[in-house]
């Protein structure tokens, strides 16, 4: 009983310490596995630490338009009769564009200048006292009426004499003295109608007939000069919507006329854009049309209130840039780029190998096939790259990604798939 009992304790324990060693083959295996599967190398794309020009830009979108600007519009409903240049021609000052056809305008001015001058006439009748007929006929009679009062005071003088002598009675003096008042009254009637025949009334009527007569002729007189267009100065045509025998309405556009050398860009800048806007930045503009092709200006007005446009909360801009080839035309749209900060040759990682954390700044350079954490200092910033003022050497290779999007970490093994 005792030798069963020591038999089967014996095989108790065989087979527990083969339990005990099956399981300590499989926890090594595990953490071989374990060792392993952490020491493998993890593929990431990597980028450098180059020196370059690094320029912190704020883009947005623009249209061009011409900074001198010259628009023609028809004066009335009229026919084009003559085009004498066409659309991109450049031309000079005074040079004669296009003619409309004036025969309404000459016939206007024809009638305002025979109301005028008859509006004349009639202010110069009324501030002399009448028509030269009357003038003449007025004179003559002050000349008797003056003549006849002379005869009627010696009258009365030699009347007095004979009265005092007993000659002539008290009615004939008294008739005498009569007939020299009568005479005095048809004198200064006489000398009235030369000098204050019109009421101020009449002549103000007049006088509003003839500043009438000028405004007609002064509306014709324009209407005439606008039958011709000719250039204010020299210039580029850049629209030219008629042509000869059109026909025009009042204020249909007939041309536009620019120096086109320099051009205004108008653009709008988001809000939180604005706090970095200064007046006199440069400014870099781009057309998708002509690609490469950079023109250069600078800031001109800064926004003076926030508008809606769409979903944006946005300020207006403009910008004086120069056009010398005249490539620019009139409300093209173009980008926009106001540069707030550029710096050469500087040290410059690209953006994505760019993490923070709460102690700041850093990149993983790779290190003899290991990522080392580098705390940097970073400075201006572009869509695509980052200053790095302190923390990393130029020519350093920095970790931008793992290919299976794994996040990385300090130590970690890694094996490179792109330069």
């Amino acid at each position: 009983m005792a030798a069963a009992t020591e038999r089967g304790r014996t095989r108790l324990n065989g087979k527990l310490t083969w339990v005990i060693l099956f399981g300590l083959i499989l926890a090594v295996i595990v953490l071989a596995a374990f060792i392993s599967l952490r020491r493998a190398r993890v593929a990431i794309r990597v980028g450098k630490a180059e020196v370059a020009t690094i320029t912190a830009s704020i883009s947005t979108n623009g249209k061009i338009e011409p900074i001198t600007n010259f628009e023609a519009h028809a004066p009335a409903a009229t026919t084009v009769i003559k085009v004498d240049a066409q659309q991109g021609d450049w031309v000079k000052a005074g040079q004669l564009l296009l003619q409309l056809q004036d025969a309404d305008a000459r016939a206007q001015a024809a009638r305002a200048q025979a109301q005028l001058r008859g509006a004349q006439a009639d202010l110069s009748a009324v501030t002399q006292g009448g028509t030269q007929e009357e003038l003449l006929t007025n004179r003559n009679a002050l000349m008797k009426a003056q003549a006849d009062l002379a005869s009627a005071e010696r009258n009365l003088a030699a009347m007095q004499r004979l009265q005092q002598s007993g000659a002539a009675s008290q009615a004939e003096v008294d008739a005498a003295r009569n007939q020299v008042k009568a005479s005095e009254a048809n004198v200064h009637l006489l000398q009235q109608k030369l000098k204050d025949r019109y009421s101020s009334s009449e002549v103000g009527h007049v006088e509003a007939q003839q500043a009438e007569a000028k405004a007609s002729l002064a509306a014709a007189d324009t209407l005439l000069r606008n039958s011709y267009v000719s250039s204010p100065f020299a210039g580029m045509i850049y629209s030219l919507p008629v042509k000869q025998g059109s026909f025009v309405n009042a204020g249909d556009l007939l041309l536009q006329l620019a120096d086109l050398h320099q051009v205004r860009v108008r653009a709008f800048v988001d809000e939180p854009e604005i706090g970095r806007l200064r007046k006199g930045q440069s400014v870099e503009v781009t057309w998708d049309a002509l690609p490469g092709r950079v023109w250069k200006g600078e800031v001109e007005t800064l926004p003076t209130v926030i508008v809606q446009r769409n979903t944006r909360n946005v300020g207006e801009i403009t910008c004086i840039v120069d056009n010398s080839d005249l490539r620019l035309l009139p409300n093209t749209n173009v980008t926009v780029a106001v540069i707030v900060e550029r710096q050469q040759n500087v040290l410059t990682v690209p953006r994505e190998s760019i993490h923070q954390d709460a102690e700041g700044r850093y990149v993983f350079e790779v290190v003899s096939g290991e990522l080392k954490r580098r705390d940097v200092q970073t400075g201006v910033s572009d869509l695509t790259r980052v200053e790095i003022t302190s923390g990393l050497s130029d020519h350093a290779v920095v970790a931008l990604g793992a290919i299976n999007s794994q996040s990385l970490a300090a130590d970690m093994p890694i094996k490179v798939v792109n330069q």
